[in-house]
Formats: C-alpha cells, structure tokens, sequence
C-alpha cells in the first residue's frame, strides 16, 4: 500500500484577520514531474528470503550514486508481521546474496570487503533483527566467490568461482591468473566457438561449483571439467540447489560439443563430498533451475522441449527422486514458468508466469490428481496418464522471486509496476491479499506525477488479437494534442505491460509531455506458445504489421494523440524493427535505434549465440541465404527517408557494434539526417548510471528536435 505523500502545510492554520480566526485547508504539495535523478535515486531490491521461523525477510537493495557513477547493494530486514526495514551493518565495498542459516541465527552473503569478492557469514538475533558478533570470512579462493547458498543441514556452503578447467586447486589458479595479468601479450587462442559472450571474452575460465564446511575451510570444486557449472545467466532464480539431507546438489550445466549452436540445458546431480555427476533430464530443449521438495521425494526443473530454441514454452516438471520418473505438471498451460517455490508441506508449487502484460502467481498443486507424464521425454520407467494437473491463479500483477514461509500460510515476493520499482509484498494465502512490507521508495515516488498504464486491443495481422498499452504525460489534459513516443521492445520473445524498467523507462520518456505507446506484437510472450512462435522466420512480416495496426488504432481511438509528431524507438529487436521501418514507411518524423540488427548476414558472422539466427532465419547463411536475405534492412536502405539517431555499444557481442556503424554510415552516405550515439564500455544495455544518463539525454533531446519545434 502506498504512503499518503506528506503535506504542504499543517493540517490547520489559524490567522487573526480583524479581529476573528480564519482557518486555512490543508493543501497537498504539488507533485514534480519525473526525473533521471529521481529514478537514480530510488533502491533497487531484490532477492527476499523468509527467516527459518518465518519472522523476518532478509532482501538486498542497491543504491546508485551517480556522482561517483557505481551501484552498491547492501542487506536489509523487515518483519514478516510489518514494521519498519532496517539496513543491515553495511561495508563500503556492499553486500549481495543474503542467505539464512537453516537454524536462523545468522545468515550468509558476498562481500569484496576484505579485497576480492568473497563469502562471509554473521550471526542474528533473531528476537531483536539485529547482527550478533562480528562478520567472518568463510572462503579466501583467490578466484573469488559469489552465488554462495547453504546446505539445509547447515554443515556446508556452495559457491560458485570461475577457474581455469586444467586447475586442480587453487594455487594453480593464482599462478595462472598472475601471470595472465603480468604478461605483456594480451593475445588469445581460440579452440572453438563461444569464446565470447554478451559483454566479455571467456578467457578459457569456466564456472564450477565449490563446497566449502560452514566454518570456514579449504573449498572443494564439485564440478571440475571443461564445462561452465552454472551455464551463463542474465540472471532469474538459483541454477543449483542442494537436497534437504545436505548429501546431493543438483545444477545446471551444457555439455554439448558446441556450445555456441545448443540451448541444451541439462540438470545434473552430484554428491556434495563429490564424484561423477548423473544426469537426470530427458529433453533435447533446456531444463534449468532445479529445486528440491522441501521433503526430499522430487526434483522440480523447468524444462523446453524444443532444442535449439531458447524461446520455446518454460514447462514445469517433477523428478521422483524414487523411482526416476519425471512429470509433467504444466502441459496444459500454455505460457512459461517463470520463478518457482515450494510450498512446506511439499505439496503444492507456487510460480509466476507472464500473461497480457502481467506476471501473476499461479499454484499447481502436485498431489491433487494422478500424475501426466509427458509421453515423449520422460525416463523409461515413467507410465504415461491421461489425467491432468490443475494450474490456478492466486494473484495478478507483476510478480518475482516467491518465498514461502516455513507455517505454508504467507507468501513473500517482490512485486512492480509501471509507477513503482520492485518492493518487498506478502500475501496471506487464506484471503490472497497482497500487502507492501519494505516502503524504501515512497518518500521519493511521493513527490513525483506519474500515469497508469493503460490497456487496449486491437486487430493485428490476419485478425489476430493483439495487446497494446498506452502511458499519458503526468499532467494529462484531454483537451490537448500530445506527440507520440513508440516504443518497440526488444527479445523478439518479450512483452511490455504495467512494468518497471531502468533501461526504457516508460514514465520518464513521458514525463516531459509525451503519450507513450507500447505494442505487444507477435513473438512477444504472456499470449500462448503459437503467438510466441508466430516472429519466427517472420521478422518484418506478421509483427510488423501488428506494430502498425496498433498505432493506426491509437490514432483513431484517442483524440489527444498528435499523428503528425510521432517518434519511434526500440532496441535490440527493437532496433532491428526500427532499421525495418527506415525501409518500409515515412509515418515517423524520427527514429532511434539502439543496437539493432541492420545486416542478417553479417550479424550472423559476429554474434555468439549462434542458435539464435539459426533458429529465427532457418540454418545458416550459405545453405539458406534467402531466408536471411528476405528480412535483412540493409537491402531495403535506398527507401530510408526519417531521420534516425544510431545508439550501440562496443562490447555489445550479441550484435556485434559493425552493425550500429553499418546503420549510421548508410543514413550518411544518403544524406539523411542522422547521429550516432557510441558507447566504448558498454554491452547490450548501458548499465553505468552517468552513460544513462547521457542515453537518457541524448535520445529525448533528439526526439525534441523533431517533436517540439
């Protein structure tokens, strides 16, 4: 629930006017527009965990201070019950990856407070929800530690640490590392593909696993190999997990021979004093972030069935540990599993699920009916059933990172909107109502004017239904005509909706008197697997149409939109969609496209997730060249005509920057109006707040130049 903002005056004022007593109203402060610093000055949380006797809820929130241009995370709790959230002892350096004791009386986190990122371990009373005792360094890998969890017997802890494959232990590592840094040749040698990835290059390191005692001690890699122990991540739900008994940890791994071709995800266990890891699953698609049934008996994963697809439907499975069979729970409902938990009792699953611009939570309960199995992947000694599982909605909204308390009686998440970054929720599951626990960010959203997201739908193409939502500038007036903001997400396989975003913040692109517009074409996710698939080998087709029709449809449907001042901008697919657009209409007055793909080929010789053209062109290049060639933008450059802004980052590996400088350099060779906006030290996203800043800058002043002339 939000605060009530505070007020301008008392709630009364006496005046002495002639002799009598005037009294005045109280008045509400006006409320600013919103601003970049207002967003930079707002805590970003995640990452909430219920204390063993369900009291407290230990979250990390980050700060950012633009003036030194970092982010810090630090601890912090809040009762259960409500009450005020109090910082944990925060170090300069900051804390992440807060992580209980299974007896509650002190918690674990990663900290780079005594040099390299390391884990550490404070004790907490429990009564008062305040540390005890001083903090203490449990590992000192010189390969340094993160994504530390504890084993539910409390004996162990599991890290992860990326390390040279060849290293058998750690002074191997240190001696590898040190003369890599002290050498004056900087050069590499690649032995296959994958040997860069988003933003950096591999370097020949791998992630593993490592078990550490709880008190401290030497660690033990679990997963030593050539293969990364978890897979690379862009972050979501644990990809590891550790049995009830302490004795087993079940993780994430790829092992195929080329990496860079397979989404072949697998989940693997191995005992926690180590060994030969067994793996369990059965699909040739991506089966990850496995979870253990707080009584032992199963192994919940979510698994894709098709392989090399890495946006195929997010299943949810079953594995009895028992008897090696594994079911499914959700081949009945057709959008993806998101975050998963457990309830106590072992018998129900609690998740989110992305649905018309939503992420309700949704609960499946796994004994209630007979279990389906999925006739073709399941293990040889699973008998395929008939019946069904029964998949219900408890809660709408935006919802993320569920914890259940130890009674089953609460749920505890983060939840967000298009007015509101994530705060830490609870649910009481009896009455299914959602109160807010953390508040870090009232005082600041209190002072700001900002809009709901509106929903509309539309006709796309061939008839399809297809969702739209509209943003109004803060202080809206239906009497006037407002330019247009046209925002195109990126993916293809994502969604706009009542969200919050750092990146493409929809609030703050209205903010100085725009509407914002955002379609939810096709390939985008929270409308069924078949709208999902429907971008594939379709790029500028079906999801461009859709895209237009749902303009077209704003246009008539809301008198105050202005059709002649409208600016369109997206990233990544995006982006791609913007350099289309260049090429097949002259609607917008400009464009900005922020690390789009401008030529099919070429992108598909410099990017590193190579499953990912394959998938969406079909094969490659040379033995399908028209399936690239057709929804290329490079080929369609003698129709540009808007003037577009170019944004792109060097470290950009998923499209690679030739493809920004490819844009920018047609625009100039044509005449056409056009900047570019170039980033040396960022990747895919500008994550570094002052290069938000500037991004934030430069593309509204350019949407200015040609919407408020």
């Amino acid at each position: 629930m939000r605060r009530s903002m505070p007020l301008i005056v008392s709630a009364m004022a006496i005046l002495l006017m002639g002799g009598g007593f005037v009294q005045l109203s109280a008045q509400p402060a006006a409320k600013k527009p919103f601003t970049f610093e207002d967003m930079m000055s707002l805590k970003r949380i995640g990452g909430p965990v219920v204390s063993p006797d369900g009291k407290w809820v230990l979250f990390a929130a980050v700060d950012v201070d633009l003036k030194e241009n970092k982010k810090t995370s630090h601890l912090w709790v809040v009762p259960v019950a409500g009450g005020v959230a109090r910082q944990l002892p925060p170090t300069l350096a900051g804390e992440s990856g807060g992580r209980w004791s299974p007896d509650g009386k002190s918690y674990l986190y990663v900290s780079a407070a005594d040099g390299g990122s390391q884990v550490w371990v404070s004790g907490f009373d429990t009564a008062s929800g305040m540390p005890s005792g001083a903090p203490k360094k449990i590992t000192s890998i010189s390969t340094e530690a993160d994504g530390a969890i504890w084993s539910p017997d409390g004996k162990n802890i599991v890290f992860t640490s990326e390390v040279f494959p060849g290293c058998m232990d750690d002074a191997c590592n240190k001696f590898s590392d040190q003369g890599r840094n002290n050498s004056k040749v900087k050069a590499m040698l690649f032995e296959h593909l994958l040997f860069r990835h988003w933003n950096h290059y591999t370097s020949g390191k791998r992630s593993h696993l490592f078990v550490v005692p709880a008190e401290g001690g030497v660690a033990k890699d679990l997963t030593p190999g050539d293969h990364d122990v978890p897979p690379f991540s862009l972050g979501g739900q644990d990809l590891y997990a550790i049995s009830p008994d302490g004795k087993e940890v079940a993780f994430t791994s790829n092992w195929d021979e080329v990496g860079a071709t397979s989404t072949d995800n697998d989940i693997f266990v191995v005992p926690i004093t180590g060994g030969e890891p067994k793996k369990l699953s059965t699909s040739p698609g991506s089966d990850s972030t496995p979870l253990y049934s707080p009584d032992g008996k199963w192994l919940a994963w979510r698994m894709q069935k098709r392989a090399g697809y890495e946006s195929d439907r997010f299943r949810l499975v079953v594995y009895d540990r028992k008897t090696s069979e594994i079911h499914n729970l959700t081949e009945d409902f057709d959008q993806w599993v998101e975050t998963i938990a457990w309830s106590p009792d072992s018998k129900t699953i609690y998740f989110t699920s992305e649905n018309k611009g939503e992420a309700p939570i949704y609960r499946v309960n796994v004994d209630s009916y007979p279990p389906t199995n999925d006739k073709a992947y399941v293990s040889p000694k699973s008998t395929p059933s008939t019946a069904w599982y029964s998949v219900a909605e408890i809660t709408r909204g935006v919802n993320d990172e569920l914890s259940v308390t130890p009674d089953g009686k609460t749920l505890v998440f983060t939840r967000l909107s298009v007015q509101a970054p994530n705060e830490v929720y609870k649910m009481d599951l009896a009455d299914k109502k959602a109160e807010e626990l953390s508040h870090l960010n009232d005082t600041v959203l209190a002072k700001v004017a900002m809009q709901p997201v509106e929903s509309f739908w539309f006709a796309g193409a061939g008839g399809t239904k297809v969702q739209g939502f509209l943003v109004k500038p803060p202080r809206f007036n239906k009497d006037e005509k407002y330019p247009v903001k046209f925002l195109i997400h990126g993916g293809p396989q994502g969604q706009w909706g009542d969200e919050w975003s750092y990146r493409w913040n929809a609030e703050l692109f209205a903010a100085d008197g725009y509407v914002v517009i955002m379609i939810n074409p096709r390939g985008s996710t929270g409308y069924g697997q078949a709208f999902v698939d429907g971008v594939n080998k379709d790029w500028g087709g079906k999801p461009y149409v859709d895209l237009m029709n749902g303009l077209d449809y704003a246009e008539k449907t809301y008198p105050f939109i202005n059709k002649d001042r409208e600016c369109g901008l997206g990233a990544s697919y995006g982006g791609y969609m913007i350099n289309w657009i260049l090429g097949h209409n002259n609607r917008f007055k400009c464009l900005v496209s922020h690390d789009g793909m401008f030529n099919t080929e070429s992108a598909y010789g410099t990017t590193e997730e190579l499953w990912f053209p394959e998938w969406e062109f079909g094969d490659t290049p040379w033995a399908n060249r028209e399936g690239y060639r057709k929804w290329s933008p490079h080929l369609f450059a003698a129709q540009f005509k808007t003037p577009t802004l170019v944004v792109h980052g060097q470290l950009d590996y998923r499209l690679d920057v030739a493809e920004g400088f490819q844009v920018f350099t047609s625009l100039q060779r044509l005449k056409i109006p056009s900047k570019m906006l170039y980033f040396p030290d960022e990747g895919h996203w500008v994550l570094k707040p002052q290069n938000s800043e500037l991004w934030y800058k430069t593309v509204n002043g350019w949407v200015d130049s040609y919407l408020k002339k």
